[in-house]
């Protein structure tokens, strides 16, 4: 798939509404793919379909409701997407919450695991009925430079034991990035044409940073701006590994500049601590116990 062949292509796209997502949303709507943006608050996914729209006033968008920390919601989200599509093309794992206090996810999980890594462990589970039976097919999980050097806590992935929030991001981004290559391992075991691949934005100024569920303040986010990557910049890593035509799966992108914190997108190398392959295989178990979501390769 490359970005001059998304016309009539389809993309449902996590946490749309907002930094990397909704610059993803914008360009994807820009060259003729249908986009569904995956979101929590509607409002303001509306808000951000009317922005898309003025820029793109073409754009086929539309917004339906998702939460990531509710395994009921991410159910009723796939069921609805499955009775009203054939096909998927683009399935983009953005959505996530980065470094709030310690909190639970409506079904008892640490927040950061339970809606960074479970909650698109099973959305993408129950979507991959459709993306299986659609030619050149991919699917994107955004991971982070936070999984250098993490760890996955299989003792204490609740965070009852004791909670360390910039801990338990990166556990959540290791997972993030364990997942997407495992994926695309077991789809090319399979025989499968779908293609699942990582990415990261390097360091970017967007409305991640948040306290919780709520948004960071303004001055925050424009102060960041002058140090970090700004959110179109911070997309171009997911809009490669979504569109460019060489890549094979499997792979991790991220900016090509010093540290790989900006820069354009190009391949980047995981930290030696995503390849355990005893790791891997115990969190992809675990991610079916907990979510309840079984992988049908078949």
């Amino acid at each position: 798939m490359s970005d001059q062949i998304l016309q009539g292509k389809t993309a449902i796209i996590t946490g749309a509404n907002s930094g990397i997502g909704f610059e993803a949303a914008k360009d994807f709507a820009r060259k003729g793919a249908r986009v569904m943006m995956a979101v929590r608050n509607i409002e303001k996914g509306n808000g951000a379909r009317e922005q898309i729209l003025q820029e793109v006033p073409q754009a086929m968008i539309e917004v339906l409701k998702i939460d990531m920390a509710d395994l009921a919601s991410i159910r009723d989200f796939a069921n609805t997407v499955k009775n009203h599509l054939d096909s998927l093309d683009l399935l983009i794992n953005n959505a996530g919450v980065m470094m709030p206090a310690y909190a639970k996810t409506r079904d008892g999980f640490e927040l950061q695991f339970g809606s960074n890594h479970l909650g698109h462990f099973a959305l993408t589970g129950q979507l991959l009925p459709l993306l299986k039976h659609t030619a050149d097919s991919r699917v994107v999980t955004v991971s982070s430079l936070a999984h250098k050097g993490s760890k996955i806590l299989f003792n204490n992935l609740d965070g009852s034991m004791g909670y360390k929030k910039f801990q338990f991001y990166g556990q959540s981004k290791l997972a993030n990035l364990m997942f997407a290559r495992e994926l695309d391992k077991r789809l090319k075991a399979a025989g499968l044409e779908t293609k699942s691949l990582a990415c990261h934005p390097g360091i970017s100024a967007t409305n991640l940073f948040k306290f919780g569920k709520q948004d960071a303040p303004h001055f925050l986010i424009g102060l960041a701006g002058k140090f970090l990557q700004p959110a179109d910049m911070g997309a171009l890593p997911t809009i490669y590994a979504a569109t460019h035509q060489t890549l094979k799966g499997g792979e991790y992108i991220g900016p090509n500049g010093k540290g790989r914190r900006r820069g354009y997108p190009a391949l980047d190398t995981p930290h030696p601590v995503a390849n355990d392959e005893t790791v891997i295989t115990r969190l992809w178990d675990v991610s079916e116990k907990l979510t309840g979501v079984t992988y049908d390769f078949s």
